[in-house]
């Protein structure tokens, strides 16, 4: 079982990563998936999804869940049955899941040379306190975007814009927490980020 990492940034808030190794069958065994899970997996294209779908499903069950205890609203933000505050992310090797009693929001990335390419595209104040010529440049980016992914899978709000309306209050990589904003016809929140990198991959988090 390949649980990569477990991060307990405070009493109330746990974070599992999994590295998934791992191939599908192996996967999909000993999983208690609901109809409408299991028509999800099969429908998916990608084998790396359908792992990735596989091995979250793996890591509610390190926290004592089950598929039958997640469901999704209409903006397709997971919950749990008991209330608890969940995010969920994977991308290519790596899944993770952040459970809390308090609102929160998780995500994994790849990190790679392109972001930025579209750094424009989610990063405005940021500009101000970024150098394109220090070499911790893509890694910085990397953390922005994980950062306002993740509050934007907390809100799962339709209109909500990186640019516009997430803002990363300036940090070093060797901080591994910042604070950030949301900012959203007059809803200002505040939230504790934290962040840390892996085998070429960035996860961030959000905590209210």
């Amino acid at each position: 079982m390949p649980l990569y990492k477990t991060i307990t940034p405070n009493s109330q808030t746990t974070v599992k990563i999994w590295k998934i190794n791992e191939s599908y069958d192996h996967l999909i065994k000993g999983l208690d998936l609901k109809p409408e899970s299991l028509t999800r997996v099969l429908g998916m294209k990608s084998e790396l999804h359908q792992r990735g779908f596989l091995s979250v499903r793996h890591l509610l069950k390190a926290f004592g869940y089950s598929d039958q205890d997640l469901f999704y609203d209409a903006n397709g933000k997971p919950h749990l049955k008991d209330g608890k505050q969940i995010s969920i992310t994977h991308s290519f090797t790596f899944s993770g899941v952040i459970i809390s009693d308090h609102e929160v929001g998780i995500d994994i990335e790849r990190q790679r040379d392109k972001i930025a390419i579209i750094a424009k595209k989610f990063v405005a104040y940021e500009f101000a306190y970024l150098d394109k010529h220090t070499s911790d440049y893509i890694s910085k980016l990397t953390v922005i975007w994980g950062i306002k992914e993740s509050l934007y899978k907390l809100f799962a709000t339709p209109g909500m814009l990186f640019r516009e309306h997430f803002f990363v209050i300036p940090f070093t990589m060797n901080d591994s927490q910042t604070m950030c904003w949301i900012d959203y016809k007059g809803l200002k929140k505040r939230y504790t980020a934290n962040y840390l990198e892996f085998e070429g991959f960035t996860c961030a988090y959000v905590i209210e």
